[in-house]
């Protein structure tokens, strides 16, 4: 409401655009006659209307200084608060737009009944809680509120009608029943989550062991030298993909310049997609390099079952692989040095009983976002820590996937690859431990590769890594239990690779910090300890950050995301574990086409690449090269579709208000660190609930 002298007249308000000032202009008008009728029509006029209101009141008599003063200060106050209020309404429109979903993304978020139960555990969750909220508000505005060190059940005489003596009731039955499980299942959470931290510790002083004396596995001498008499193996390189239309060209050019003879070495380019012009595309790159004197083939399966697995598992069937000893395997968005095979293949000399040599991945767009930045902390501490503390004690790692070189030999003699699950490198990499290969770790061979800049990707991604290796733990345990192998690697692959690695993590984070943690806070006689909340978990983030010191500025989003990430990887080891509809669901990771660190700019060239380019024409044939310019002609033809509506994960939203929900009922039992710590973990659960973080890719 305007004070008295003050009548002011508001259609709506502007907003800003490129072709310059919006909406209609905001009329001010002052009753008073010393005041004219002004007109705002931007934000720059607010200056100019604050300038002539004091050139107004230096022109007036002393007398009526104190009441123009006060009018002047009641009309800055008005815009100011219609400026805050424009803010407002950009941020609901905002937060409505990310709302607005087609009806596909909601049937991939929640459709299949994938994610029905555990959204529906969490809807539940965060009702009782606000329910549990308000009684406690309740109780303490009527000052029912009992402080900890006196906490005790009032007389008789004390209780101040029914309300009062059912809340007394409820922290009676809460304390008898609700704390004892509740401290139980945060005791086993606390137990699993110090064992972790200790796996954790001992594979970092593994590392720094490594660094201290200097271990890794070494090339004796130059095989390579003149003269040497080196006899060169025949090597294959395979590059699956598919629909990767992005990274092709650069995949398959560097595998085209591996320093090897041309005569000792094949190039598989097995192609999965299903989309025509990337096959034309793709064909035409395969056909440039044949025509350059490079030993390439292009396949193509018409049946597409059994994803990645299945691809690799057709192309090895070929009658000519049988004459290769090696094969090296690279996914599309993967850039091998020219000096790629030197550095590997000779550790294979000498070495009958090693039957994988694996690459480090290095990614030319850590630093591209937040998101990224992220990533690249956890991804450095796999390979830094993880595969060569593996590898140099243990002679055993999970298969990456991609940037290694595996003997045929040792393929064959483990089953080859198997489609039984979406984790085919883990399956392979187990079934060859078992029949007692080994494997080599080279972290000082780097492979350019790409992380997910879009957290839809990510998370999509995370589901495979997470549900795939507790599906096949399924499948493996029978075969481990009953494996000539000693027994203390039979209980390093159950007990650390699995379950401790693959399961407990997921687990204890969701169980702990998303669901013990909020209900202590309604349930304060269960309290957790400070230490747990904070001190164990910095110094665990310390250690993940310590491979990547540039990262240290991020070790507090790293570890509130990592607790966020904790909801997608317990519902992806929940779907694996007991083969839920979504555990067998192999999504390709989207790519944007970095090339290098030096080049990211040209990522926005490749997703407006033509199809018909000149080159092509001499390498397709002219039915392909008619096809190709009917597709463009389609494409220029079709009504330009609607930009892709950011997507709104529910889960994530949902344990958001339930977070900072308990973070308000912290406030009443004055505890800091719980409440700091639940409020800034709800904000984190927000931003990547409303799909803020990372890069929006359609």
């Amino acid at each position: 409401m305007a004070p008295p002298g003050v009548g002011v007249g508001v259609a709506y308000l502007w907003g800003k655009g490129r072709g310059g000032r919006k909406g209609t202009p905001v009329v001010v008008t002052m009753e008073s006659p010393n005041y004219s009728v002004v007109e705002v029509d931007g934000p720059d006029a607010e200056a100019e209307l604050r300038a002539a209101a004091v050139a107004m009141d230096k022109g007036g008599g002393r007398g009526r200084s104190r009441s123009r003063t006060a009018r002047q200060l009641t009309w800055v106050l008005l815009l100011r608060a219609r400026r805050a209020a424009g803010r407002l309404a950009s941020f609901a429109a905002a937060a409505a737009r990310r709302f607005r979903r087609s009806p596909a993304d909601a049937a991939d978020e929640l459709g299949r009944g994938r994610g029905r139960l555990m959204y529906g555990f969490i809807r539940g969750f965060l009702a009782l809680s606000l329910l549990a909220l308000a009684v406690e508000l309740a109780a303490y505005w009527n000052g029912w509120r009992l402080r900890r060190p006196e906490l005790h059940v009032p007389e008789a005489v004390e209780i101040e009608g029914w309300a009062h003596s059912a809340y007394i009731s409820w922290m009676s039955f809460r304390a008898d029943y609700i704390r004892r499980p509740i401290e139980f299942l945060s005791k086993a959470c606390i137990l699993l989550f110090v064992i972790q931290s200790m796996d954790r510790l001992v594979l970092c002083l593994g590392c720094f062991w490594i660094k201290l004396r200097k271990i890794k596995p070494r090339i004796e001498g130059d095989p390579f030298r003149e003269g040497s008499g080196y006899q060169h193996p025949m090597v294959l390189v395979q590059i699956p993909m598919c629909n990767e239309k992005e990274v092709y060209e650069q995949s398959i050019s560097a595998a085209c310049q591996l320093d090897w003879p041309r005569e000792k070495f094949l190039i598989q380019v097995l192609d999965d997609s299903s989309d025509e012009s990337i096959q034309l595309l793709i064909k035409a790159e395969v056909s440039k390099w044949s025509h350059q004197g490079v030993n390439i083939v292009y396949r193509h399966r018409v049946l597409r079952t059994g994803y990645k697995a299945g691809n690799l598992k057709s192309a090895m069937s070929c009658d000519y692989v049988k004459d290769y000893e090696f094969v090296a395997i690279f996914d599309a968005d993967f850039q091998p040095t020219p000096d790629f095979l030197k550095k590997t293949i000779p550790h294979f000399e000498g070495n009958p009983e090693l039957g994988l040599v694996q690459a480090r991945w290095s990614f030319v767009n850590k630093d591209e976002n937040l998101l990224t930045r992220l990533q690249n902390i956890n991804l450095c501490f796999h390979f830094e820590v993880e595969q060569q503390v593996n590898g140099v004690f243990l002679n055993f790692f999970g298969f990456n996937g991609t940037a290694g070189v595996w003997r045929i030999q040792a393929l064959e003699e483990s089953g080859g690859w198997l489609e039984r699950t979406t984790v085919e490198d883990m399956d392979i990499a187990v079934r060859a431990h078992l029949n007692g290969w080994k494997f080599i770790f080279l972290n000082d061979v780097k492979v350019l590769c790409e992380l997910p800049e879009s957290y839809e990707a990510y998370r999509k991604q995370q589901h495979r890594w997470h549900s795939g290796p507790m599906h096949l733990f399924r499948l493996c345990l029978p075969d481990i239990l009953t494996a000539k192998i000693s027994s203390w690697k039979k209980a390093n692959l159950i007990l650390l690779f699995f379950l401790l690695r693959k399961l407990i993590l997921p687990f204890y984070s969701f169980t702990l910090f998303c669901v013990i943690l909020p209900l202590t806070m309604f349930v304060p006689e269960a309290e957790l300890p400070v230490w747990v909340i904070c001190y164990v978990p910095v110094c665990m983030s310390f250690l993940n950050i310590l491979p990547s010191p540039r990262s240290f500025p991020f070790i507090v989003p790293y570890l509130l995301f990592e607790n966020t990430m904790s909801v997608t990887k317990f519902n992806a080891m929940v779907s694996g574990l007991f083969k839920l509809g979504s555990s067998y669901e192999w999504i390709v990771t989207k790519k944007s086409g970095r090339s290098s660190e030096s080049d990211l700019s040209t990522a926005a060239e490749r997703d407006t690449k033509d199809l018909t380019l000149p080159r092509l024409q001499k390498q397709i044939s002219e039915s392909e090269l008619i096809e190709l310019k009917m597709q463009k002609e389609r494409q220029e033809k079709a009504p330009l579709g609607a930009k892709k509506a950011n997507k709104v994960y529910k889960k994530e939203l949902a344990l958001s208000l339930l977070l900072l929900t308990a973070a308000t009922r912290s406030l009443l039992s004055a505890q800091g660190i719980h409440f700091y710590f639940l409020l800034f973990q709800g904000v984190s659960f927000l931003f990547v609930g409303l799909d803020l973080i990372g890069e929006q890719i359609d």
